[in-house]
């Protein structure tokens, strides 16, 4: 049954076939889990967003009409749902930033940067997890699937139900702020 192509998986899906179920997921869960970690970071939501992915593309199968590829609609619900997550986030810790708690956020940040050997691509890898997560959500999900995750500016339109130039300029902008946080961060490329 591995050897079913994705068309073949999902028709089996359709008929409530678990194992194909089970397939599917084997087969993109390290796509969806890179997604969601780089916009969430490693975080217990990032966990709670990649299953979320799954189940709504099984709870909503018949909807998925093959017009994309599979790996770029589970792209697609994953950076939609990492998208909800953020808000969520933004609106629960809102009040802590009108107490000063954001300072010591930047303090925490810059202690894990001062101990990052920049020489080892893992920590300058993490760095860099760390420097995204500082980058606002429109800007930060451009930057994750273009320069992460490979789509090319029409796939990364697609994706974020966007205009080409919207694309091109949220990703000027976030490839300006990630600089400017990993110089602040004191990493040179």
């Amino acid at each position: 049954m591995k050897n079913l192509d994705d068309e073949q998986i999902i028709q089996l899906i359709k008929k409530n076939d678990q194992q194909a179920f089970r397939i599917l997921i084997d087969r993109y869960e390290k796509k969806v889990a890179a997604t969601v970690i780089n916009m969430l970071g490693y975080t217990d939501e990032a966990d709670d967003v990649g299953q979320e992915v799954f189940i709504r593309f099984y709870n909503n199968i018949h909807q998925f009409k093959g017009t994309s590829s599979l790996g770029t609609y589970l792209t697609r619900i994953a950076i939609n749902l990492s998208l909800n997550e953020l808000k969520r986030q933004k609106i629960r810790n809102l009040r802590f930033y009108f107490w000063g708690n954001k300072e010591d956020d930047d303090e925490r940040t810059n202690e894990i940067a001062d101990s990052t050997n920049f020489e080892n691509k893992s920590d300058a890898s993490n760095l860099v997890q760390i420097a995204l997560q500082k980058i606002e959500a429109n800007l930060r999900s451009v930057l994750v699937l273009r320069m992460i995750e490979g789509y090319d500016t029409r796939e990364t339109a697609n994706i974020l139900e966007i205009p080409q130039g919207t694309v091109l300029s949220r990703l000027s902008r976030g490839q300006q702020k990630l600089k400017e946080i990993l110089l602040k961060l004191g990493y040179q490329p």
